[in-house]
């Protein structure tokens, strides 16, 4: 049984780890509040993007591109965003078990973020190339991803790039998801909120003139719409790593609270005991 030294020792060590979680938890949660206002500021111009992209796919006609090519799959390429840091829950495992689902032989692999690069390091399996992205995600990191992803595509290095990363729903939901990147196949790949299903662009059949041509218009929404795409993923995978860490941090303050009001009432306990002997023994020294 453990001495009340012992106990007294628990306590203030728990109440130090507290102090530590306590303060995590703010900055993590300092830290969401901006990554999630960025990542729902992004949406509504990811939205009409996306119109705009249907509207001009649907309506050019024998319209080809080298990114909508579909060919046989033999070699892919994934597009792997995860933290820099851990101590987020299950967020990045979530995330690495959707990997594991992949043929390490046929699978190359583009990262972002530290775990992410250490994952496939660890299991073995082929890095192309790793990029690093802040707390607050810039254009020009999401456009190099993409740039990569494109090249290895159009170089015929691989026949499909696929994204797995994190969407963030809410503070308490993130939802780790594979999302079609390359081939573009019609725009079907991501499912963008709020926006019309894609059955809507077709069964609007009013004619477009497009100027210069049909071929350097949509070429470059395509481009531009993949770029947009990754930063969308970088954005909702930041949001749901400050989400969880904040969470899990509160979750650990909670848990270390409780800890201490369980060894504070068994001290207690004890140390009741002990007076409770001590005047037993007295009470029976004066008697005797």
């Amino acid at each position: 049984m453990a001495s009340a030294r012992d106990i007294r020792g628990h306590i203030r060590s728990i109440g130090n780890t507290a102090q530590i979680t306590r303060a995590m938890e703010m900055v993590a949660a300092s830290k969401m509040r901006k990554a999630q206002e960025a990542a729902i500021e992004v949406r509504p111009f990811v939205q009409l993007l996306y119109r705009i992209q249907r509207t001009a796919t649907t309506r050019a006609i024998d319209f080809k591109h080298p990114l909508l090519e579909v060919r046989e799959v033999r070699k892919r390429a994934i597009i792997l965003v995860a933290s820099d840091k851990g101590l987020c829950g299950a967020l990045n495992n979530n995330v690495f078990r959707l990997v594991a689902e992949y043929d390490p032989r046929s699978t190359v692999f583009i990262t972002a973020g530290r775990k992410a690069a250490q994952f496939v390091a660890r299991t073995r399996r082929q890095l192309v190339a790793d990029f690093p992205y802040g707390d607050t995600p810039r254009f020009p990191e999401s456009r190099a991803i993409a740039a990569l992803a494109r090249d290895l595509f159009l170089k015929r290095e691989v026949d499909e790039v696929r994204v797995v990363a994190t969407r963030f729903i809410n503070t308490l939901v993130q939802q780790a998801v594979a999302l079609e990147f390359l081939p573009v196949t019609d725009i079907r790949g991501v499912q963008v909120p709020g926006a019309p299903p894609p059955e809507s662009f077709a069964a609007d059949k009013t004619e477009f003139l497009f100027e210069p041509t049909a071929d350097d218009i949509i070429g470059y929404l395509l481009g531009h719409y993949l770029n947009i795409l990754i930063h969308v993923v970088l954005l909702n995978a930041k949001a749901s790593e400050q989400s969880a860490r904040m969470v899990s941090m509160k979750a650990a303050t909670d848990s270390a609270v409780q800890m201490i009001k369980d060894l504070t009432l068994e001290y207690n306990k004890l140390r009741q005991g002990r007076i409770t002997q001590e005047l037993l023994e007295i009470a029976g020294g004066q008697a005797q």
